[in-house]
């Protein structure tokens, strides 16, 4: 069977969780790189990996790998996706996947120059759940689509060594916790939103850290979205149709969710894994590469990357409108 050959480059938290998920027939993590020769080895060895580099670019020129998973900081996101492509690398990217639109322009431009594949690591996309729910969404089970909400706050220790609380890493709760959220709406809306408004507080530190959005689309769908990163809120996505509206908690990695009809009655539905989650990136990406069946969800990723850029030029935030 053909095994679709993976790297990996930055070896933070997530990086551990990801080699963990590498219980695949047709996948296989073949390598890892860091700026540090030691801590790739270290890594390595943990998990029994096979390659360990002591840079990013020794390992983006492996002929034998295929696609690189990419969980460097966000504000290194575009030029390491560059120098992965120039090598001739397929990328799944962690979220966010860029800083602006611009940069994901140029990316994505350049990806179709060289027919390669980039993705985010967006779970929304890939959880079974979603597919099932959306499903019958479409199918008019439940009447029209009406709403729909997501909140996701977040208590990051106060820290100002903390990457959160720095511009120019990528911090703040937008394209922290912001992205999922958005992905989560607009996952279900039909469309892209195209009247928008937005509220923003911000902290000391620069980096927004409390914001509010509405959204309606040419559907006449409506939509809100709720971010915080200094006080807690529950990660809770609801869905709202003419006749029944879907309550899901924890939507990030989510796989039950519960369904309520006017009468009052309930339904819970359950689907895929929630420890699972990045497996099943893995699984479709590798799919993707195998079959050419595309499970990217690029246009989905472009459109939340579009929000977040309007949003970031809404509140005049310079490090996130260069």
């Amino acid at each position: 069977m053909t095994k679709i050959k993976w790297g990996m480059i930055g070896l933070g938290d997530i990086a551990h969780q990801f080699a963990q998920s590498f219980q695949s027939d047709n996948a296989e993590l073949v390598a890892v790189g860091s700026r540090t020769l030691q801590k790739a080895y270290d890594f390595s060895e943990t998990y029994d990996i096979k390659k360990a580099y002591g840079s990013y670019e020794e390992l983006a020129y492996d002929p034998e790998i295929d696609i690189v998973y990419l969980a460097t900081p966000n504000s290194s996101h575009k030029e390491n996706m560059m120098m992965l492509l120039k090598a001739g690398k397929h990328i799944l990217c962690e979220k966010a996947i860029t800083m602006t639109k611009k940069e994901l322009d140029e990316v994505l431009a350049f990806a179709e120059k060289t027919d390669r594949i980039v993705a985010e690591a967006m779970t929304i996309y890939h959880m079974p759940l979603y597919a099932h729910l959306k499903e019958r969404i479409a199918s008019n089970e439940f009447g029209k689509l009406k709403m729909v909400h997501a909140l996701f706050g977040s208590l990051k220790p106060d820290d100002p060594a903390n990457r959160f609380f720095n511009p120019g890493l990528g911090g703040g709760a937008l394209l922290d916790i912001g992205v999922y959220a958005l992905s989560f709406m607009r996952y279900f809306l039909s469309s892209q939103p195209i009247d928008k408004m937005t509220m923003v507080s911000f902290h000391e530190s620069g980096v927004d850290e409390r914001s509010s959005f509405q959204f309606s689309n040419a559907e006449g769908e409506m939509s809100t979205v709720s971010l915080s990163f200094r006080s807690k809120m529950p990660k809770q996505g609801v869905i709202v149709c003419e006749e029944a509206y879907i309550t899901i908690m924890d939507y990030p990695r989510a796989d039950k969710a519960v369904i309520t009809y006017p009468d009052g009655r309930t339904e819970n539905v359950g689907a895929g894994e929630h420890s699972k989650a990045l497996s099943y990136e893995i699984a479709n990406l590798t799919e993707t590469l195998l079959s050419q069946n595309d499970l990217t969800h690029i246009q989905l990723t472009k459109d939340v990357n579009a929000l977040m850029d309007w949003a970031a030029h809404e509140w005049r935030v310079d490090w996130l409108t260069r």
